[in-house]
């Protein structure tokens, strides 16, 4: 169903329009849980070390993945609200030729790399083999997580978050049944969990183009659009480029946390895998949400309704702090119960480091995901360096504070850099946000 985000109130339309999309996310954070979780359980806590340690690297991966999906989205979003549907349609398949060579191009890298990158976080020897072997196996199915991360977008931007539903719900449970036979019954190990996502996730993607070239036909113009254009791949690199930039940076700054976490040995890694990937299901849905505003900003901003941008500000932030009072709580109070689901039985400095990371951090859920919510609004608006400046200093602070506080606290100290770098990143984006809000009123006038 396509939805028009530039007439209801948002606390209606978004609301409609969110709940799919929220689901869609958590339903695939599920099976990122799943892989750490049957990995840890039936194939021990070095396998769930093996895939922890990859981890950080997968996300520099998926960064491209997810830069493409936001600089598609915020296009199609802005072409769509300005019912110009033949530049549309050109946007939709000007993204998919680019996203063919940058898959095929990621692709040659990462087989090339793997080992390399492996050793760059000095991984330890005694799951090095793994990490890697899980890491070969991901990077195979690059293409599949890219055009699927790209089809969603163009769902999300025109107002449809219900289909790639529908897709996920499917994909995680049969990645959660793959998981389970190959690593518990066919004892794969490592290579099981990798097998299972690369297939979970390739029969969505396929699904995923088939729908969107069923419902693109639906949608008709007067003239035939053209099949490439290097003015509106411009426009989408402009959204996507900084976004890759800030979702890598990220990554980088993991990877030097991962490095500082290596060296406190296997048991320490296992249980920060374990802890990150809970981590990342929490900040993934509180994305879900800057998504959903980044639809809605580049609607209306493209229907000219600049003056709705704070009415969806507003309306996003009360479903933000809603999503994250059942995280704070589950991971605050019951860490305890949902780290000995990931390591039956793992060692007691491995339980102890994953329910450290979650008291820690879960707290400041509440306003980090007020930041991502400015973000969502940010993209949409395509003010894309003020999105980039305020990932900066939360880097930086996360990286040097963790080697301060290691020489006191041991590996707690990394996780007490956390909140250090949320605080700085959430009063400039709230900075940034009025800029841009009083920029576009201006624009307008």
């Amino acid at each position: 169903m396509i939805t028009d985000l530039t007439k209801d109130h948002p606390d209606h339309t978004l609301w409609r329009f969110l709940l799919p999309l929220f689901l869609s996310v958590m339903f695939q954070q599920l099976y990122n849980i799943a892989d750490s979780m049957i990995a840890g359980r039936f194939a021990g806590e070095q396998a769930l070390a093996a895939v922890g340690a990859s981890y950080p690297i997968t996300i520099i991966f998926m960064a491209f993945a997810v830069g493409s999906n936001l600089g598609t989205s915020v296009v199609v979003s802005r072409l769509f609200g300005a019912k110009d549907y033949k530049n549309m349609k050109t946007a939709v398949s000007t993204s998919l030729i680019s996203c063919g060579l940058l898959s095929l191009a990621l692709t040659l890298f990462g087989i090339l790399t793997c080992p390399l990158m492996m050793r760059l976080i000095h991984t330890p020897s005694d799951i090095f083999s793994d990490g890697v072997l899980y890491l070969e196996i991901y990077v195979y199915g690059l293409a599949f997580l890219i055009f699927y991360n790209v089809a969603t977008g163009i769902f999300t931007a025109l107002g449809d978050s219900k289909t790639p539903l529908y897709f996920l719900i499917g994909s995680s449970i049969g990645n959660i049944i793959l998981d389970y036979i190959f690593v518990a019954e066919f004892h794969m190990g490592v290579a099981g969990v990798a097998w299972a996502t690369f297939i979970a996730q390739g029969i969505s993607a396929v699904l995923a183009m088939i729908s969107l070239f069923l419902r693109l036909k639906t949608i008709k113009c007067k003239e035939n659009s053209a099949l490439f254009s290097f003015n509106i791949l411009n426009q989408i690199a402009s959204i996507a480029i900084p976004s890759i930039m800030q979702q890598s940076v990220l990554s980088v700054g993991n990877l030097f946390v991962q490095n500082i976490v290596n060296q406190f040995g296997s048991s320490v890694i296992a249980g920060y895998s374990a802890a990150i990937k809970l981590n990342t299901f929490a900040i993934n849905s509180f994305m879900s949400l800057g998504n959903c505003l980044s639809s809605y900003t580049a609607q209306n901003l493209g229907a000219k309704k600049p003056e709705r941008i704070p009415m969806g500000f507003r309306s996003g932030i009360r479903l933000s702090l809603l999503a994250a009072i059942p995280f704070f709580v589950i991971y605050f109070f019951f860490g305890n119960f949902i780290m000995d689901m990931f390591l039956k039985d793992g060692s007691i400095e491995a339980l102890q480091s994953g329910m450290d990371f979650l008291k820690i951090v879960s707290p400041f859920y509440f306003m980090i995901s007020i930041k991502l919510m400015c973000d969502g609004i940010l993209r949409g608006s395509g003010a894309m360096s003020y999105f980039v400046m305020a990932t900066i200093p939360d880097l930086i602070l996360r990286i040097l504070i963790a080697k301060i506080l290691i020489n006191w606290f041991g590996s707690t100290g990394i996780w007490m850099a956390w909140p250090f770098g949320w605080i700085i990143a959430t009063i400039l984006t709230l900075v940034f946000y009025r800029d841009v809000v009083r920029k576009q009123r201006n624009l307008y006038l």
